[in-house]
């Protein structure tokens, strides 16, 4: 186990960068407190290969635009929010409006886009790099001045394991996520088609055209969001199925079946390599996204990426929750504590 860090460059406004690389005998990780974002994860395929399995960027200058939110940490809010109109505690907050007339991930100066404070820590064998920001009242139209803490951790066990800590002096929305993209053949690999998925969900929270909640929570039993069994992710992706036209492929909400407890909630698998992916998390949806929107983004080691390049798995409260009484409330009161688990679980089978 080990940390190394290094020099990333400076931003366009004259602020350093830095890469932490975390690592074991069997896998490293490497983030950025650039955006807190997640540039790599190195495992090793059943063949021994060492695969890079996330997509991401070779210099600063590319995530300091990263439209496709590339490993980044996703805040105030991840997700989606209706007329750009957060409803906190009966008062409401005008948001940018950055995605038709909705709040896409709080906006275009989101926590991806400032540099963090750093902390690294090795123990009980575990590598750690911290990440702490100071976000002001009325950041992004968030009521509230906030100290966040987002804790990256690779243990022995082959788990990265990431943990969210915010308080606020008032009411305010938290509903933070990482948005790395996976693809367990390797970055470089072209689409997830082929891998296996599944998700311990009975039902997934319907979406408009604009994929706002309308606020119906529909079961996912004779649909294509039906992973509660092992499958391709290419089975039914084409399917003529409303919500899949809608969303150009998977980028819905599934309500897990045990939230409020940090337990397993999905299962990646790539067959070719053999790298499987856990993904635990104490909240109570999982936003699945097979980067529908991705076109001729350019990535790492010269790659090209495209749609379904990668999936990812943004553990969260369901979107716009504010904005509906029967979904789980996504605000945190004044002086209470945010916090919140995900952890992606490496192993292989063959």
């Amino acid at each position: 186990m080990g940390i190394e860090t290094s020099f990333f460059g400076k931003t366009r406004d004259g602020q350093n960068t830095h890469l932490y690389k975390l690592y074991n005998d069997f896998m490293e990780c490497t983030v950025t407190d650039y955006g807190a974002c997640l540039v790599s994860v190195w495992f090793r395929d059943k063949r021994g290969r060492f695969r890079d399995v996330v997509l991401g960027y070779d210099t600063l200058p590319e995530y300091e635009v990263n439209r496709p939110s590339l490993g980044a940490i996703i805040g105030r809010n991840a997700n989606r929010i209706g007329k750009a109109e957060a409803l906190i505690s009966g008062q409401s907050y005008a948001l940018e409006k950055n995605e038709g007339e909705n709040n896409l991930h709080s906006g275009s100066h989101g926590y991806q886009h400032r540099v963090w404070e750093a902390w690294t820590d090795e123990e009980d064998g575990d590598s750690k790099v911290t990440f702490l920001l100071d976000s002001p009242h009325l950041d992004q139209g968030f009521p509230g001045k906030a100290k966040v803490a987002v804790t990256y951790t690779l243990t022995a066990g082959n788990e990265l394991r990431i943990d969210y800590r915010a308080k606020a002096d008032a009411d305010t929305i938290f509903n933070m996520t990482n948005h790395s993209y996976f693809n367990l053949e390797g970055q470089e690999s072209g689409s997830v088609l082929g891998h296996m998925l599944r998700i311990d969900a009975d039902a997934y929270t319907e979406a408009d055209a604009e994929q706002i909640p309308t606020g119906r929570i529909v079961p996912v039993d004779g649909t294509p969001m039906d992973f509660r069994q092992e499958r391709r992710i290419g089975d039914w992706i084409g399917e003529p199925y409303e919500p899949l036209a809608l969303a150009g492929g998977y980028d819905h909400n599934w309500v897990l079946n045990h939230p409020g407890s940090l337990r397993p909630a999905a299962w990646l698998y790539a067959p070719e390599s053999g790298i499987c992916l856990e993904v635990e998390t104490d909240l109570p949806g999982l936003q699945v996204y097979t980067a529908n929107y991705l076109e001729d983004e350019k990535g790492k080691e010269g790659t090209v990426y495209q749609p379904r390049s990668g999936i990812c798995f943004e553990t969260q409260h369901y979107p716009d929750a504010c904005h509906h009484g029967n979904f789980p409330d996504s605000v945190v009161k004044a002086g209470q504590q945010y916090e919140t688990s995900t952890i992606f679980r490496f192993s292989r089978r063959g």
